[in-house]
């Protein structure tokens, strides 16, 4: 299915990788319906008016909302239980993801090495989903892992 017809079917933006997000900005700015607010990643948003106001918030705001569409197109995909069963304990598995995106990263920079399957971005966007997911699990709010699971992760 080519990028035009994907993005109409879904009636959403595609990020780079693909994975649809529902953020839709209009003239460049913002959330502009209820329902599009209904559909953010945080009900309890700092956004106050229909307009997020200035181009670095708005920026800021695609960045985040392009992450938690890669996140919930990979929970879906992958499920609770690759972080929830993880060796070691779902802190340690992600500390294991981080560090081997981190290393990538690191490489393709200090190398100057184009990226083949993923983009700097992408690897990025990963990080912050990463970083994401360990605060799910740490809150307790992570299928499968118990809070006090945490605990022994980090001991």
């Amino acid at each position: 299915m080519d990028m035009t017809r994907r993005e109409d079917y879904l009636g959403c933006r595609v990020s780079e990788r693909g994975y649809p997000n529902r953020y839709r900005t209009i003239d460049g700015i913002g959330i502009q319906s209820n329902q599009d607010r209904s559909e953010h990643p945080s009900n309890n948003s700092p956004v106050t008016t229909n307009k997020i106001e200035g181009k670095f918030e708005n920026d800021a705001f695609q960045i985040f909302y392009d992450a938690y569409g890669i996140l919930l197109s990979k929970h879906h995909d992958y499920g609770p239980t690759n972080i929830a069963n993880a060796p070691g304990g779902a802190l340690n598995g992600l500390r294991v993801r981080i560090h081997d995106k981190t290393a990538r990263i690191n490489n393709l920079i200090d190398s100057g090495k184009s990226a083949q399957h993923e983009s700097l971005r992408d690897s990025f966007l990963d990080l912050m989903n990463y970083a994401a997911i360990a605060l799910l699990v740490i809150d307790g709010s992570w299928p499968g892992v118990e809070p006090n699971d945490t605990e022994a992760d980090c001991g």
